[in-house]
């Protein structure tokens, strides 16, 4: 099986002001850069990404705060997102990341095996998948030419100069409405009020925008309400979608686990459902790049009766502390944060990772997008087969099949469940 996993991606790194200026390029319209990276450096890059994933993952559903509640995700745009900030860390700063983010590789292999990675996603056949990044720096703020090239060409960043000394809210409703237009407005208000100061020195963005259609769309006219059991004693009525399909399947004592694509079979999602005795949050606990990958590793087709509830979740996260205690400490503590790589004026550090996502699953296909925002400152049933009826909380992600890459990871704990 092949090991690359993606998860999809938009961020910010924020930190004061300026006159807006033409963006000079846009990254879902051109090609990308530097699209040449060794075959083992790319490798490095998505096994970091894969690990990196489910430990963010693992923070998430652990959180008091998203207790019984939907979660969904894009690793890869945090990942992405971070790994352009790292161009500009060093010294412990710079090493601390790597650790967390499970970069494997110097600086100047990582970057272009980031922007060989996104090559790939693009130009596929049979859905719709577009990523766009900017930079939006301070007007005539002194950035490095060295790390400002990483942006536009690794990352492929379009370059526009705004005003956050003077023109704060300005400017974050500049921001926002680029997102909302490269998410095909399902990504709103991805920074809030607040969140960009006087102390704002530059913000980097990449919004990602996914819609498929199944390869075999399921028959509304199967579906149908349905108990789902949020625990073991209450529940609540669902839209289940069914059908009858051979897919590539897999159960053991843990989980069942089956895999349907999209339409161009580049595409597919996979959903992991707990076997009825075991809790999600134990299941949770086994999630890993390798431990998914051997699952998927040993699926088969076979003829399934497929039943998965309609639903439609929107999610809004603030990653700091979870990015503190997984060991990213120094890059927020604005007396220890380096990045002077990025510029030798001041001392900047990251005072928020913001990240929010949608997702919507029905009988035709799936609709998801997502967007990070890094915020840096200045320091001041078939009797022939098997039935998967997912009736009970569940597990699902969204991959490329020729690459192996997922592109967004998540969990579903009441169908009926759509806000923040």
């Amino acid at each position: 099986m092949k090991r690359l996993f993606i998860f999809l991606l938009v961020w910010l790194v924020s930190a004061c002001g300026s006159t807006v200026q033409p963006i000079v390029q846009s990254s879902s319209e051109t090609t990308v850069p530097g699209a040449t990276a060794p075959e083992g450096s790319v490798a490095s890059v998505v096994t970091g990404n894969n690990n990196f994933a489910f430990d963010v993952y693992r923070a998430l559903s652990s959180r008091e705060d998203q207790k019984g509640k939907n979660l969904f995700l894009s690793p890869f745009s945090i990942s992405s997102a971070l790994a352009m900030t790292y161009a500009g860390a060093r010294s412990e700063t710079e090493a601390q990341m790597a650790r967390v983010m499970h970069f494997e590789l110097k600086q100047s292999r990582l970057h272009p095996a980031f922007s060989a990675l996104l090559a790939r996603m693009q130009g596929k056949e049979g859905y719709q998948l577009s990523i766009a990044n900017a930079l939006w720096p301070q007007k005539e703020y002194p950035f490095r030419d060295d790390f400002m090239r990483t942006g536009t060409v690794s990352y492929q960043g379009g370059i526009q100069a705004l005003d956050y000394q003077t023109n704060t809210e300005g400017s974050r409703q500049i921001i926002n409405q680029w997102v909302e237009q490269k998410t095909q407005d399902k990504i709103k208000e991805l920074i809030p009020p607040g969140a960009l100061n006087q102390l704002t020195r530059l913000v980097l963005t990449n919004a990602i925008y996914f819609k498929g259609k199944w390869d075999k769309q399921l028959n509304t006219a199967n579906t149908a309400p349905v108990v789902f059991w949020l625990n073991g004693t209450e529940t609540v009525m669902v839209p289940m979608m069914s059908q009858t399909e051979r897919v590539s399947y897999f159960q053991n004592d843990t989980l069942q686990m089956l895999e349907l694509p999209y339409a161009g079979k580049e595409l597919s999602m996979v959903v992991l459902l707990p076997e009825r005795n075991l809790r999600i949050g134990n299941l949770e606990l086994m999630l890993s790049a390798t431990t998914v990958e051997r699952w998927m590793s040993s699926m088969t087709q076979q003829e399934v009766r497929v039943n998965l509830p309609r639903f439609k979740t929107t999610c809004s996260y603030d990653l700091s502390s979870e990015l503190i205690k997984m060991g990213m400490t120094d890059a927020f503590n604005p007396s220890k944060a380096d990045f002077s790589a990025m510029t030798a004026k001041d001392s900047l550090y990251i005072s928020q990772v913001l990240h929010k996502t949608f997702v919507e699953v029905n009988e035709e296909g799936t609709e998801a997008a997502a967007a990070t925002a890094v915020v840096v400152r200045v320091r001041g049933t078939t009797p022939l087969g098997y039935q998967f009826r997912a009736d009970r909380p569940f597990i699902y992600l969204i991959r490329d099949r020729t690459t192996g890459c997922i592109l967004f990871l998540g969990r579903v704990m009441n169908p009926l469940l759509t806000g923040e």
